[in-house]
């Protein structure tokens, strides 16, 4: 079921909240929020950050209450007790979510904030469900990955588009701006949770018959902290690529 509704906005300005999972993103969260800041405040942009924690061990959210009052009142926490995965921290940071469009993204600065003005003008401008950057179109890339690590990314993209034709270059991609109540109807409609949720949704949305556009962007490995992707994970997208297909 998806998260109540939240949303204050009315008929009043736009308003863009980030949902920004972490876990020991201590050394990149202070950064990425000031980015976050910097961006939405020269567009004259109303946002906010949600900020959802899975009980980082490393103090990400010390630091994190010490943002909370740096940049309020635009900056929220909302943390959990574990790591939960990343799929479930999206909904729960929808329920404390007060904008009218979502943003997700990664705290490890491989998603920079410049694109978002992009992607919002791609937004406004065919009146898109859902906008995802993409590092497969146009002048995309990936930079800062050896070889197998691209490859598997690219094998990746590559499997589910040949299983499932969703018509978007970048399934596995996490950054996304989302009309909430889209978003909420598509929370409603998958029960992907995992690695495999980015690619369910988009999936999902195309054949609910919602409109996604697409933002080439520059994705860049992590600059501090390690990877949460592994052999588990990839295994388990490969069985949701065969899940969706049996399913849609």
């Amino acid at each position: 079921m998806a998260p109540k509704s939240k949303s204050s906005n009315g008929g009043g300005k736009d308003m863009y909240s980030v949902i920004l999972p972490t876990f020991n993103e201590r050394q990149n969260l202070p950064i990425i929020t000031w980015l976050l800041n910097r961006t939405f405040t020269e567009q004259n942009l109303n946002w906010e950050l949600v900020i959802v924690d899975d009980g980082s061990p490393d103090g990400t959210q010390d630091v994190a209450k010490q943002l909370i009052k740096a940049y309020a009142p635009h900056v929220q926490l909302q943390p959990r007790t574990g790591k939960l995965g990343l799929g479930t921290a999206y909904v729960h940071g929808l329920k404390f979510a007060k904008g009218n469009y979502i943003i997700i993204m990664d705290a490890d600065f491989s998603h920079h904030p410049k694109f978002i003005p992009q992607m919002i003008a791609k937004q406004k401008a065919g009146d898109y469900d859902i906008v995802t950057g993409t590092r497969y179109a146009g002048d995309g890339g990936v930079y800062g990955w050896d070889l197998k690590r691209k490859l598997t990314s690219k094998g990746a993209n590559i499997f589910a588009d040949t299983v499932l034709a969703p018509g978007v270059s970048d399934l596995t991609g996490s950054f996304r701006l989302y009309k909430r109540s889209v978003l909420e109807k598509l929370f409603e409609s998958t029960d992907a949770r995992g690695f495999t949720m980015q690619m369910a949704l988009a999936v999902t949305a195309k054949a609910k018959g919602f409109s996604i556009g697409e933002v080439p962007i520059s994705f860049v490995d992590r600059v501090y902290g390690d990877s949460k992707l592994g052999g588990e994970e990839i295994v388990e997208y490969a069985k949701g690529v065969l899940q969706l297909w049996w399913t849609t």
